[in-house]
């Protein structure tokens, strides 16, 4: 087999959802339109785990025998429509101790890597390619504890990190090291410092910066880390509009001083796109320091295509010398009538900044 990249080193980083059926779809999608411009490949996050973290509150939240449902989803369809229509859950009266034994998420990355290497086996993924899975940070998974979430998130991030320890265990078992690349997807928390999630109480920083120092270490350097840092698309892109790039530029700087490890890229999501000229939005982008990792910036935005990323890639430039870039977030959920063709068209508008 041919010698692994040490790195991100990539011109694209695919985020992680794809707009494909199946895993299988979305390898072999990926792979032909992606395979000579990323450093890995995801599995597209298909099925159930399209929902993102609503995988996790009905797969491994709502299962835990100590967890009561007090509400249930509001839409007439059953499936939320945005942040308020989720689920709300609570710790059981009495119960100061969760635990889950396995994390289904890490059932779906070890099956996904069976199709994976058998795709490679056949040359249908180049073998220079990582597998790449995304795995939520605690808050982002657990945003369901709503109805006493001072009492019951320190509970609930003690349990979940309990199990993420054992699962990336039995990740880097299952899958060759030197084979894989582990993004943590970081959303409610950066919601959670803007100040703008209603349910939360106490220490924002500390709900991130926590798992930074405690969890990513865990993970084998022979594994590439990334962080993807973002605002959400539910039910919109974004969830909320912050006026620049400030917030993610301090998150990235803690995630590279403190992960214990090195980080090999880091995804910052842009603005939207009436902002793509605004340089005090961009601004921030001169503070960030990357280390070695690779930087990519979420400024392709499927509403203005080629003029709309070279307007955002020319002014990010002002700030940042180099970078890749990608989605603003996965767009597994946005394929409008033809998912293939939305990843055509992805290809088309990330090769134009070749030109």
């Amino acid at each position: 087999m041919a010698e692994l990249s040490p790195r991100a080193n990539s011109e694209l980083l695919l985020v992680g959802s794809l707009p494909a059926e199946s895993t299988e779809a979305a390898f072999r999608a990926a792979a032909e339109l992606f395979g000579d411009v990323v450093f890995a490949l995801p599995d597209g996050e298909t099925g159930p785990r399209a929902a993102w973290v609503g995988y996790e509150r009905e797969q491994l939240v709502r299962p835990n025998p100590d967890v009561d449902t007090v509400k249930t989803t509001d839409s007439p369809t059953g499936i939320p429509r945005h942040a308020y229509e989720t689920p709300v859950f609570k710790i059981r009266a009495g119960v100061s101790e969760l635990h889950w034994d396995t994390w289904p998420r890490i059932d779906d990355a070890i099956e996904s890597y069976g199709q994976f290497r058998a795709l490679r086996e056949q040359g249908v993924i180049p073998e220079n390619l990582r597998f790449q899975i995304g795995l939520p940070f605690p808050a982002s998974a657990l945003n369901g504890f709503k109805a006493d979430f001072g009492a019951d998130y320190p509970v609930a991030e003690r349990a979940f990190e309990d199990l993420v320890a054992r699962e990336l265990e039995r990740l880097t078992g299952e899958i060759p090291p030197g084979e894989l690349a582990v993004q943590w997807d970081v959303c409610y928390e950066v919601l959670d410092l803007e100040g703008v999630m209603a349910w939360t109480a106490g220490d924002a920083w500390e709900r991130f910066t926590g798992p930074v120092a405690r969890l990513t270490h865990l993970i084998p350097e022979e594994v590439l880390v990334g962080y993807h840092l973002c605002y959400g698309t539910f039910p919109e892109w974004p969830m909320y509009e912050a006026r620049d790039m400030s917030l993610l530029v301090r998150m990235a700087n803690h995630a590279v001083e403190h992960s214990g490890r090195p980080v090999d890229w880091l995804h910052l999501a842009g603005p939207r796109y009436l902002r793509s000229e605004d340089d005090s939005f961009f601004q921030p982008l001169s503070d960030l320091e990357p280390g070695d990792a690779r930087v990519y910036l979420g400024i392709v935005l499927p509403i203005d295509g080629v003029p709309g990323l070279r307007r955002r890639h020319e002014t990010a430039s002002r700030y940042l010398d180099d970078f890749g870039v990608a989605m603003y977030c996965g767009f597994g959920r946005q394929p409008g009538t033809d998912g293939m063709e939305t990843m055509r068209e992805h290809r088309r508008t990330v090769e134009a900044l070749r030109g």
